[in-house]
């Protein structure tokens, strides 16, 4: 669990990250997930953007992928879904705190 202050500093850092994928109409799928996961495990952090023809609400799909990806979700603010899981990678740069 994150901490109001950790949050503040991943969503600082996500500020200038570019959205990786897209979730839509079909909602979240294993493509979907497994990609996720890929990049979840290369970069820490993400952001995903949520289309408006998706069947649920930014926020409901942003609690989905984090369930399904063993992720915290650190924001939605607007459209967009912010994740972050901690790379279990040796030779990673980790984020800190």
């Amino acid at each position: 669990m994150l901490t109001s202050k950790q949050r503040s500093n991943l969503k600082s850092i996500a500020a200038n990250l570019q959205p990786i994928g897209q979730c839509g109409k079909g909602g979240v799928n294993e493509n979907m997930i497994a990609s996720f996961s890929e990049a979840l495990e290369a970069r820490e952090l993400i952001k995903i953007n949520v289309l408006e023809n998706a069947e649920e609400g930014a926020k409901a799909l942003g609690q989905e992928l984090a369930a399904a990806l063993s992720a915290e979700c650190v924001a939605v603010i607007g459209r967009k879904v912010i994740l972050y899981r901690r790379s279990s990678r040796k030779d990673f740069p980790h984020i800190k705190f």
